[in-house]
């Protein structure tokens, strides 16, 4: 029989809904039917390259329907394609190509230049393939649509399920590394969650997709999602393979930078049921976008907006009413990772109760002390999100790193990436953060996020990033930069006084420095690294106008912005 393979399952549904919606981007729009061609088509072009089974292609591209094509295309050739972050310059791109032996490399004419720089340093490239967005062709490359348009499409083969979805992370440290999954593991890790909101039943075989999709259209539920994240990382593309699963549409952003009115303007427009975001980073600014279209009388229609799907970074409980005011939809704060999908989870609805950084724990989760033991519901003890279930088989070409995280315990296999979280007495989790960027402060351990959670209480901060800087008694101690929202100053002081009132004395920030804005990726999450050499440098600079006794960094940096 036929294994779980999402080009297969796709294939079906292709075949089932052929005149329904599969992409949109702006005026462009793509049938399933078309899809299912243009993909094909792309992967007889691939094979014609070169490239056969285990063969990796590597996407450097923003959201734009090419980049699902050329991910189909990869999965029909039994091949893999490879995540690139589309903000990586020369050394950064180089080295993921490199260490990911792809062979082929699709990239937007935006980005010519920085593929021009090291294609020569790339022995393994086949080809480099140019996606059109208006630039000039890069000399040697091949054209995207012509490649499409001289290929008749790949004839349909017999999958195993065991063929390689590669989702490379950049993480909290280190270089960037790519989690390996297993189509069928992948699938399976994510078909739970979605045909228990259809209220459908799982296929038993990939074929049974036309008649899984069938059925959710018959009952008006087909997804129309938005994934406002990057497809480059895992929150945007496992939310679109969910929705494309059910034979659903994925509608994409035309501006490579995020445009929280364009995302309303495009909701309203393509009636939109779902999106996905990456917590604060992309809440807040959609909130102010909806407050001004208010002001000017014009207010967004949300009617069509049934869920809002959130994962990777803190979403705050005040940004998700501050949302749910305005609509009919649900929140849903997913805590998942790349290395395991179902850690747990938030639903916020309108007219609940809303928290910040609370779980129901994942059916296939525990939270295990450093030791193995299981931390008991109520206890003060704090322990690491451990999933068991379908799982990736490890970090590409690194067994030491795979070994750290995925980890037996037991006789029993888990991903534990490092996440930290209390046991609540109901049984629910409360998150502390990832220990890669836990501060260290007099022996007591303190996460980021939480502190970042309590400066984000004040009403004129906009965003904070937590990192610990050296201390000569404490070791270390604790430095928050923050950013103030539109037309705010900010006062270090006051920021200062009201986390007082939240947070134990030792987890208060020490240094509290005022920046105009924090170094975010496109997916959202905070550039650490960055933070702590900023904060570094603003610290460092400060400390002779303070004199001798200001070195010692009592941090009370008052409204001075970079």
């Amino acid at each position: 029989m036929t294994g779980w393979n999402l080009a297969t399952c796709w294939e079906a549904i292709a075949d089932a809904r052929p005149d329904h919606p599969a992409l949109v981007h702006g005026s462009r729009r793509v049938t399933w039917g078309e899809f299912d061609d243009r993909a094909s088509r792309l992967a007889s072009a691939f094979r014609s390259l070169g490239l056969g089974v285990d063969s990796k292609v590597a996407l450097y591209l923003s959201n734009r329907n090419e980049y699902l094509e050329a991910t189909a295309a990869a999965f029909k050739l039994r091949g893999a394609h490879v995540n690139v972050n589309y903000r990586y310059l020369e050394d950064e791109l180089a080295y993921l190509i490199d260490n990911s032996d792809a062979e082929v490399l699709l990239f937007h004419g935006a980005l010519a230049e920085h593929v021009a720089r090291v294609r020569d340093r790339l022995p393994r490239l086949r080809g480099v393939v140019q996606v059109d967005d208006g630039t000039e062709l890069l000399d040697g490359a091949l054209a995207y649509e012509e490649l499409i348009a001289a290929h008749d499409p790949m004839e349909r083969v017999d999958r195993t399920g065991d063929e390689l979805y590669i989702l490379y992370t950049g993480g909290t440290t280190g270089m960037p590394k790519g989690v390996m999954w297993r189509n069928e593991d992948l699938y399976r890790a994510l078909i739970s969650a979605i045909v228990s909101l259809v209220r459908e039943a799982a296929p038993d075989t990939p074929d049974g997709h036309a008649t899984l999709a069938a059925r959710v259209a018959d009952s008006g539920l087909t997804p129309t999602h938005l994934p406002a994240s990057p497809l480059m990382h895992g929150t945007g593309f496992m939310s679109s393979v969910q929705a494309l699963l059910l034979g659903g549409t994925i509608v994409t952003l035309e501006s490579r930078h995020f445009d929280p009115d364009e995302l309303w303007r495009t909701v309203g427009r393509e009636k939109v049921t779902q999106m996905a975001i990456v917590g604060d980073a992309f809440a807040k600014p959609m909130v102010g976008a909806l407050e001004d279209a208010e002001r000017r009388g014009e207010p967004y229609d949300l009617s069509s907006l049934k869920l809002v799907i959130s994962s990777g970074v803190m979403w705050s409980a005040p940004v998700k009413q501050a949302l749910m005011q305005r609509g009919s939809f649900v929140c849903l704060d997913s805590l998942g990772s790349s290395e395991g999908v179902g850690f747990a989870g938030s639903i916020s609805a309108p007219g609940h109760d809303v928290n910040t950084a609370k779980f129901t724990i994942g059916e296939h989760t525990k939270v295990l002390t450093e030791d193995g033991r299981e931390v008991q519901p109520g206890s003060d003890e704090i322990g690491l999100l451990s999933l068991t279930g379908p799982l990736p088989l490890g970090y590409y070409k690194d067994p030491e790193k795979s070994a750290a995280t995925f980890r037996t315990i037991g006789g029993v296999r888990y991903s534990i990436p490092g996440d930290w979280a209390r046991v609540g007495a109901d049984g629910t989790i409360e998150l502390l953060g990832r220990g890669s960027v836990s501060i260290n402060t007099g022996g007591e351990k303190v996460f980021p996020e939480e502190v970042e959670e309590a400066l984000k209480l004040h009403p004129d901060v906009a965003d904070a990033l937590v990192v610990g800087v050296p201390d000569d008694r404490f070791g270390e101690v604790v430095a928050a930069l923050v950013a103030p929202r539109s037309g705010a100053t900010l006062d270090g002081g006051d920021v200062k006084e009201l986390v007082r009132a939240h947070l134990a004395g030792f987890k208060q920030p020490r240094h509290v420095l005022v920046v105009d804005r924090l170094v975010r990726g496109p997916n959202g999450k905070a550039d650490y690294a960055w933070g702590r050499a900023r904060a570094l440098e603003r610290l460092a600079n400060d400390a002779p106008a303070r004199g001798a006794k200001g070195a010692a960094l009592d941090g009370a940096a008052r409204s001075q912005t970079v």
